[in-house]
């Protein structure tokens, strides 16, 4: 486990920090991204909002390039419309921190300078993210769930990561920036 000031100094090691937090739906990877951006005065890009539909995964994964390139920007995925929607552009001289399932894949941890990986048994997060997202979610856990493990198969993400974090850490880290802010 590390504390909150410790993550900040290993994280800005880097001139420009990239960081990349990956873990299964309802793992608290959201939670940790929103508390740490902040702290890097980064800006946040979430999967969530780029993922092109419930079968999406793969896509948005791939999308984390364009994320991460000199000219950095992203395309946001209307859930209502099921349609792309506008670009954004990010400012290529700020740190940046990406948050989703899919984030750290091979391809996406060479471009970054930092990889979380959040660990959470399946049951716990499936309860989390029902609880969070009810009924709106409850149709599709079982088919995003096989693709957060097929991506977890082939690209072995918390292999990839500089951290791997489990429940209590998050907490234990989300706390200790509120504290540091």
């Amino acid at each position: 486990m590390t504390d909150a000031r410790q993550l900040l100094l290993s994280i800005r090691r880097a001139a420009r920090p990239v960081v990349l937090i990956d873990g299964g739906s309802g793992s608290g990877k959201t939670t940790l991204a929103t508390a740490l951006a902040p702290a890097l005065g980064a800006q946040l890009v979430r999967l969530d909002d780029i993922y092109p539909g419930w079968d999406g995964l793969e896509a948005a994964s791939g999308q984390v390039e364009q994320v991460l390139s000199a000219e950095p920007r992203w395309r946001r995925w209307d859930w209502k419309a099921q349609a792309p929607a506008e670009w954004h552009d990010l400012d290529p001289s700020l740190p940046v921190v990406v948050e989703g399932s899919g984030s750290l894949s091979r391809a996406n941890r060479a471009l970054a300078t930092y990889g979380i990986w959040v660990e959470l048994d399946e049951p716990t997060r499936k309860a989390r993210a029902l609880e969070r997202d009810g009924e709106l979610y409850a149709p599709f856990w079982d088919r995003w769930a096989a693709q957060e493990r097929a991506f977890a198969a082939r690209e072995r993400p918390s292999e990839r990561a500089d951290l791997v974090l489990d429940d209590e850490d998050v907490a234990a880290i989300v706390n200790g920036l509120a504290s540091l802010s």
